[in-house]
């Protein structure tokens, strides 16, 4: 007996055919229920009665993204970086990369890879806090008492 690790959509979406196939849903309520049509349903159970629940799992799962880029390819932009524009934000950077070097990365994704390698700080780490906060007093009406004891006194 083999465990499938399945995620809560993927559970909803093997249990929904399943009352289909038992007559307890129509294949429109299925197809709304699933938001797809009811040809796509039919190719669902089709791929269930012969694989079992494993057909329902996404076959995307464990792979790279197609968006991804070419392994190497961040450290050699990053080595560029330090190289050459190290005391560049990541916006004019970017424009450095695509004028010298030919190689176009979004200003975004470049400064997510400058703050993991620590060549830059986003806004709010780069500067410290001016003042220390004052933090809630204990009890409501503290600092009026606080004043007017201090106030007493020097009377």
């Amino acid at each position: 007996m083999t465990v499938v690790a399945m995620s809560h959509g993927e559970l909803s979406r093997y249990d929904t055919p399943l009352r289909f196939e038992r007559s307890e849903l129509r294949i429109e309520d299925v197809s709304a229920l699933l938001g797809v049509g009811a040809r796509q349903i039919y190719r669902l159970l089709d791929r269930m009665r012969a694989d079992g629940p494993e057909a329902l799992v996404s076959w995307k799962r464990g792979r790279p993204s197609n968006r991804a880029f070419r392994p190497g390819f961040r450290d050699h932009v990053l080595d560029l970086v330090r190289e050459h524009s190290h005391d560049f934000g990541p916006t004019l950077t970017a424009e450095y990369l695509v004028e010298r070097h030919a190689i176009t990365v979004s200003h975004e994704t470049l400064r997510k890879w400058m703050i993991s390698a620590g060549l830059w700080k986003d806004r709010d780490a780069g500067r410290p806090r001016p003042y220390q906060p004052r933090y809630r007093r204990n009890c409501r009406g503290e600092l009026i008492w606080r004043v007017n004891s201090v106030r007493s006194r020097q009377r």
